[in-house]
């Protein structure tokens, strides 16, 4: 089984209104006002799970401020959910900026309604703080309803590019270090989180934190593969794309040559299966 743990996938109104957003939405600005940034649907998301031999993938909500486009945005990753037949995985998202009993309602929604997780998080991106009383209403939130968090973390130093602001590392590990009940995931390599946690704190982390390897390509060379499965980061790292802004297969090709083939497995679909609880049927590809 091959499960993606980072994908992006719009409404079809979205790619239609791309100028419209970027004149309201900072961060969708900052990422797709280039009429070249890649956006894509779940139609396109399916075909190229196809190619792939992808079984699964998580599709993500995004940063919106207002919380009506969060809603409608939402509503697509449900509906592609539902009518997937299992194959796509909704993650919604949410504002914790915007108004409680609001944030509170849609969050129980989208849980009943499927989805099992929040995400892609970017708490700088909308203005509210992590390690608060937002980020405390959001953990609770997620643990009433069992839901998995998904963060952008921004990796420390690097080049700039869009879309890197987000999350910073260490909010990240401050705000995992305080909820340790709670399921994690830190995204693109946690920011680096697995490479950089104090010794003494990595088994901990390694037993509530999943790293997924989205954008790979972009931030780190292929040997921080090997380095993080000869750790304690063993089970806790999982594959992901970040379609459309890295083809699945090419990111499934380079988890699979930099590993031997049974390290490979846990990567690309043994840690997903148990993050999310799912039973791990048949080898892809």
């Amino acid at each position: 089984m091959i499960i993606d743990c980072h994908t992006h996938i719009f409404p079809a109104d979205v790619v239609d209104r791309r100028a419209q957003l970027v004149g309201t939405e900072s961060t969708f600005a900052e990422m797709y006002a280039d009429p070249k940034a890649k956006m894509a649907t779940t139609e396109e998301l399916l075909a190229s799970m196809d190619d792939a031999g992808v079984d699964i993938s998580i599709a993500l909500g995004f940063a919106w401020r207002v919380h009506e486009t969060i809603i409608r945005h939402n509503d697509y990753l449900l509906e592609a959910a539902a009518q997937s037949e299992g194959r796509i995985v909704a993650f919604c998202t949410v504002n914790m900026a915007a108004e409680a009993d609001a944030v509170a309602a849609e969050v129980a929604r989208c849980a009943a309604a499927g989805a099992r997780g929040i995400g892609e998080l970017r708490p700088e991106s909308q203005g509210w703080e992590l390690n608060g009383e937002a980020g405390d209403r959001l953990a609770s939130l997620a643990r009433e309803h069992g839901l998995i968090l998904l963060f952008h973390v921004t990796e420390v130093g690097g080049h700039e590019y869009p879309g890197k602001a987000g999350l910073q590392l260490g909010a990240f590990y401050r705000f995992q270090m305080s909820h340790p009940d709670l399921r994690i995931v830190g995204g693109h390599l946690g920011g680096g989180l697995p490479m950089n946690a104090p010794e003494s704190q990595a088994s901990p982390i390694a037993s509530h934190l999943w790293f997924d390897t989205a954008a790979q390509p972009y931030l780190y060379r292929e040997d921080i593969y090997g380095r993080l499965m000869a750790g304690p980061f063993r089970g806790s790292l999982v594959m992901g794309s970040d379609w459309p802004l890295i083809s699945q297969q090419r990111q499934v090709e380079a988890v699979r040559r930099a590993l031997p083939d049974d390290e490979a497995a846990l990567v690309l679909g043994q840690n997903a299966a148990q993050l999310l609880g799912v039973q791990v049927g048949r080898a892809s590809g």
